[in-house]
């Protein structure tokens, strides 16, 4: 599908009644054949011509197959395949998480973002390069988390120099535009690094503090993909960040009724989407 064939669908689409109602997104059981498209924005949009992530690769193995969500844009594909190569040869084997549907769009749990196609998370905790996970083990193993909330500071004991390296890797890569952790994670990180150039794309956010979320730009040649506002381009190690960790600790000694999120709304979807759902394929 091109470019000039989804433009000229969208007048015709306004009309087309709302087939993704009751999140028919996760029904999808494979790609939309075609060149690769992230339309709409990271948290309300889908992806056509999306490929699946191998399962197993070079210094990777992805958790949670079961959930059918391996799939996302080819560059985003080719970064963790790359980010496997180096840990791997660094002695490590990354955990993935996360990264989108075989058309993107709304998640009925987990997420709101990772609708278009960029998105992935990326477990801290490591493997050693020549270990793969059993079947049961990905499916169940569960991802430890890497500070102590209620302290505001990393678990020295689970914490290892090299989810720094990965971190640092993922922050590197030209594609990647920002990537969420935890804030009390980018608080130790701005006290340790003595050249603190590749913070400025660690953005602090909720939760996080088992895993990083990378988010890349929207890529050439995806004309309907609606990008973020660019990131300030300091380090981020001020007062605004101690006041994020400040939240967190204040949140674990005194919280909150908890309140069941929204699944993410199917009625902000970009037009071009019902094309991208509706196109004949296989269904679970």
């Amino acid at each position: 599908m091109t470019i000039r064939f989804v433009a000229l669908l969208i007048p015709l689409l306004w009309g087309w009644a709302p087939a993704w109602a009751g999140n028919a997104w996760s029904a999808v059981g494979y790609p939309l054949a075609g060149p690769p498209q992230a339309i709409g924005a990271y948290t309300a949009g889908c992806i056509g011509g999306a490929v699946a992530l191998p399962l197993e690769g070079e210094g990777y193995q992805v958790m949670r197959p079961s959930r059918n969500r391996y799939y996302g844009h080819p560059v985003l594909v080719r970064l963790v395949e790359r980010l496997g190569r180096q840990t791997a040869a660094r002695g490590g084997r990354l955990l993935i998480g996360d990264l989108g549907q075989p058309r993107g769009g709304p998640m009925p749990n987990g997420h709101r973002s990772h609708q278009s196609g960029l998105d992935v998370d990326i477990w801290f905790l490591q493997q050693p390069r020549d270990r793969l996970l059993s079947r049961t083990e990905v499916e169940r193993i569960e991802m430890p988390s890497m500070v102590r909330a209620d302290e505001g500071v990393l678990n020295g004991s689970r914490w290892s120099p090299r989810y720094r390296d990965a971190l640092k890797q993922a922050a590197l890569a030209p594609e990647v535009e920002r990537i969420f952790v935890n804030p009390i994670i980018k608080q130790a990180l701005c006290a340790s690094e003595t050249d603190r150039s590749w913070l400025y794309k660690l953005r602090p956010w909720w939760g996080h503090d088992a895993h990083f979320h990378i988010r890349l730009a929207c890529p050439p040649g995806s004309d309907q993909c609606k990008a973020q506002k660019p990131i300030p381009p300091d380090d981020g190690c001020d007062a605004d960040l101690a006041h994020w960790v400040r939240d967190i600790v204040q949140a674990v000694l005194s919280p909150r009724p908890y309140q069941k999120p929204r699944p993410p709304s199917e009625d902000k979807l970009p037009a071009a989407c019902g094309f991208v759902l509706n196109n004949p394929t296989a269904r679970w």
